[in-house]
């Protein structure tokens, strides 16, 4: 994996590679891939308007799912335009990507631009559908005329990766998580960090603490769980997509702050699970509610889910949970869709996306970092989903 930078920001090569490793996980163990997708649409004209968008395949060998090609009968070309967070964008890709390749006149371009940007583009109606780590509020949503569905349609960890040498293994308290985003533990030689591991020998290294620098879903859930486990970090900088960070560098997106963390001996930040494995990162082990410290996994973030009852809303915020094997910072990922869409086309062509995404799309899901939905979740997300359309019945069983 290429993640030898010059810049916080990370070059357009970068992004390519990236996003080419990550859709294509399953196909080689190294990480090589065949397919590369640039999602970049160039122009919107409201919520149900076409777009001009580039989505170039060059060299693909992957075949695109069976379920894909029979999804979905359209008359007509539809281009369906999303936008939002940066932690799920490998796996929206590779949906839509399947999809798109699959379904005849239907093409889904997906612009990971964050989720504060991809909640502000659904509200102003520029795109068919946005993507956010953090449930809309009330405030966003009543300036939606045509209502609001907010769908999990994918969960996953946020990791604290680091770049120590000779530093193979981390365990991280909860304190002394906050005093180093805090600014309080500066050194990575510091008697506090020996304390959680015993005879590891930690070198005289300066820590750089790597955040986010644009709105971001990641951070709203990130800073959300750091309050639930510090009344100190809660009263002093507190939680939001946006933070005023008390000490450390930002970079732009998961994959920005992927690469800061790659090439800053010293670093540490916090990336979405599956960016983190696709680099190759060394994630540390965090200690949980119950005092446990745990690895972060597929396995140790199912545990967290299982604890969590959905409400009738879909609205569910996963803070410092309960659970003796449970990782602690776990979060659901939204579609955000509207409720009603003027064009019958456009609305039974979401559906579709989202049938797909909740059957063949959760089964690509651990190959990419991701945890696939509880049965009770997909479920739910279903009956509420299968509102949009009355052309398109989805069916999930």
């Amino acid at each position: 994996m290429l993640f030898r930078l010059n810049s916080i920001a990370p070059s357009r090569r970068f992004v390519a590679k990236f996003s080419a490793l990550a859709l294509s996980l399953s196909l080689a163990a190294c990480g090589g891939s065949n397919t590369t997708t640039t999602t970049a649409p160039t122009s919107t004209t409201g919520t149900e308007g076409t777009s001009t968008a580039a989505n170039n395949t060059t060299g693909s060998t992957t075949t695109p799912n069976a379920t894909a090609a029979q999804l979905i009968s359209l008359e007509q070309p539809v281009n369906l335009v999303g936008a939002g967070a940066t932690f799920p964008a490998p796996l929206y890709q590779r949906w839509f990507s399947d999809i798109s390749r699959g379904t005849k006149n239907l093409q889904i371009d997906y612009q990971a631009v964050g989720s504060g940007a991809g909640v502000e583009r659904f509200v102003q109606g520029l795109v068919q559908f946005g993507a956010s780590d953090v449930a809309m509020k009330d405030e966003e949503i009543s300036k939606v005329a045509n209502g609001v569905l907010m769908l999990p349609m994918t969960a996953g960890s946020i990791v604290l990766a680091y770049n120590v040498p000779d530093l193979a293994e981390l365990k991280l308290s909860q304190q002394n998580l906050i005093d180093i985003f805090l600014g309080k533990i500066t050194n990575w030689n510091d008697p506090l960090l020996a304390t959680d591991n015993p005879g590891v020998k930690f070198p005289d290294l300066p820590i750089q603490v790597v955040y986010r620098s644009d709105g971001s879903g990641t951070t709203g859930v990130f800073t959300k769980n750091l309050s639930a486990m510090s009344e100190d970090w809660k009263n002093s900088v507190g939680e939001g997509k946006t933070v005023q960070w008390p000490v450390g560098i930002g970079a732009k997106g998961n994959d920005g702050v992927t690469a800061q963390i790659n090439q800053a001996p010293g670093a540490i930040g916090y990336i979405e699970y599956g960016y983190a494995k696709s680099a190759n990162l060394k994630m540390a082990d965090l200690q949980n509610k119950a005092g446990n410290f745990v690895k972060p996994s597929d396995e140790s973030a199912a545990k967290t889910l299982e604890s969590v009852e959905l409400p009738e809303d879909l609205r569910a915020f996963i803070t410092n949970p309960e659970g003796a094997d449970s990782y602690p910072i776990v979060t659901y990922s939204w579609i955000l869709a509207y409720q009603k869409y003027d064009k019958p086309e456009v609305a039974k062509s979401v559906e579709a996306m989202i049938q797909y995404g909740l059957t063949e799309g959760q089964k690509v899901s651990p190959e990419l970092g991701y945890v696939p939905l509880p049965a009770a979740v997909v479920k739910k997300v279903a009956a509420k989903a299968d509102q949009i359309s009355p052309d398109f019945t989805i069916k999930v069983e």
